[in-house]
């Protein structure tokens, strides 16, 4: 079974937030979710991990960081325009088409925005349209 795991990147948690150079990292709701999918794979009932991040270039290094920690490939969607939860929910459609994973795994909400929408909406979207 593939596990495919969205991971957003976003402002650093820990840092205060200044107006240039501010450290981004990982969204702490998505690196539990990949940390869950790891443990999935541990115990064998799981082959691969995937971790998907979508947005402008930088995001890689996002993606760099659920390689280390165990994820098994990672996918970049390049984007330069903001993207807002149904656009992302339809994103992970088309992948969930050509990955066919077993499961999917995305993060409680983002602390940048505090939203808790795509999670739901790809469960409608794949669930109608499957």
């Amino acid at each position: 079974m593939k596990i495919l795991v969205a991971i957003k990147r976003v402002v650093d948690y820990a840092v205060k937030i200044r107006t240039l150079n501010v450290k981004m990292s990982m969204n702490p709701f998505c690196e539990i979710a990949l940390e869950e999918a790891l443990r999935i794979k541990q115990s064998g009932l799981a082959s691969e991990v995937v971790a998907v991040s979508m947005g402008p270039s930088q995001c890689v290094d996002t993606l760099r960081t659920g390689l280390a920690m165990g994820a098994d490939r990672g996918i970049h969607v390049e984007s330069t325009a903001a993207l807002y939860p149904l656009t992302v929910a339809k994103l992970l459609k088309a992948l969930v088409d050509v990955e066919k994973p077993g499961v999917i795994i995305l993060g409680k909400q983002a602390i940048d925005d505090d939203c808790n929408q795509t999670g739901q909406m790809v469960a409608g979207i794949v669930r109608c349209l499957a």
